[in-house]
């Protein structure tokens, strides 16, 4: 432990890293020149060389596989008629890093014991889980056309009848608290598995969020890490208009928790936030990602297709677009 400490000062001295001092200890937080000095080491790391990453159909260019996502979730819901359109396309590169950079787990064996589970609490975002899940290879790419079809695996919010899924969620607030359940769990039991979930942030008017991070933090759970989904927008306008959430860092500080703020469409950012939450022990940790609803597409950028499905004129639109970048 004296050496953990040693190697802490010795990076903060460096400007590597930096995490206040007591009592207003706030959590690692990686400097912008560890950010900059971590990337310039990136290709240390196997499974981002060239940035490429292993899918179902072979190793496919990280850019190239965001877009075939994207493509998926507009298909998809405008296939379907229904769906919440921005609310998917804001989490696909948080979902796609989880499952092809880091998280353990396996599609050939989904309910393996040692993997680690995600629980996307905000289950309306359900259409770029399937999309990811297929991309790994839980379920065929053609059963995504069934997404909302009656007898269908692919329910509107997740289910534990689709492969890979671990959480049944939808009624928002309600995806911490399970979490929580399953990190315990995996301290009482000496697993080694960790857990991720994804929460938006119009969730963080549920009460029950709180409860659930007060829980965390009084049995220092460090292998969870929470993930929220900052587009700002929650179903009938900006979440700081219908009910402010702000100073969000501050209050999941004082609940106890190692805070790290993220561009969420920044994916060695993002990767480093999870690097350094695997190696924050004795409390949980939460990464707040800024991320832009309807990501990826201009015009559907914003609350504008919140529950809007694009017609045909709109899908051709946007998958040019796409097709562009």
């Amino acid at each position: 432990m004296e050496d953990l400490r040693g190697h802490a000062r010795v990076l903060k001295e460096l400007k590597l890293i930096d995490y206040g001092e007591s009592p207003q200890f706030k959590g690692v937080e990686l400097t912008e020149l560890g950010k900059f000095i971590t990337n310039l080491t990136i290709e240390d790391e196997p499974i981002l060389a060239g940035e490429m990453v292993q899918t179902r159909s072979g190793a496919k260019p990280l850019g190239q596989l965001l877009k075939d996502l994207r493509r998926q979730v507009l298909h998809m819901i405008a296939n379907a008629g229904s769906g919440h359109l921005g609310a998917s396309l804001s989490i696909v590169d948080i979902l796609a890093i989880l499952y092809f950079m880091k998280m353990q787990h396996d599609p050939i064996n989904p309910d393996w014991e040692e993997r680690d589970r995600l629980v996307l609490s905000k289950g309306h975002a359900a259409p770029a889980l399937y999309a990811v899940l297929s991309e790994a290879g839980y379920f065929p790419k053609e059963e995504l056309t069934t997404l909302r079809e009656l007898g269908g695996r692919l329910h509107g919010h997740p289910d534990t009848v689709t492969p890979g899924v671990d959480a049944k969620t939808g009624s928002l607030g309600q995806g911490l608290s399970m979490a929580v359940g399953m990190a315990y769990a995996a301290k009482l039991d000496k697993a080694s598995h960790r857990v991720y979930v994804v929460i938006g942030d119009g969730e963080l008017h549920e009460g029950q969020v709180w409860e659930a991070a007060m829980t965390a933090a009084h049995y220092g759970l460090d292998n969870i890490v929470t993930i929220i989904d900052r587009n700002k927008y929650q179903l009938t306008g900006t979440t700081e208009e219908v009910k402010g959430v702000e100073p969000i860092a501050d209050k999941w500080r004082a609940f106890g928790w190692n805070v790290l703020n993220v561009n969420g469409h920044d994916h060695f950012a993002v990767l480093d936030a999870l690097e350094v939450c695997e190696h924050t022990h004795g409390k949980p940790s939460v990464i707040i990602a800024a991320t832009t609803k309807g990501k990826g597409v201009s015009f559907m950028e914003g609350n504008k297709f919140s529950r809007s499905v694009p017609n045909a004129a709109q899908l051709k639109q946007a998958l040019e677009e796409l097709d562009r970048r």
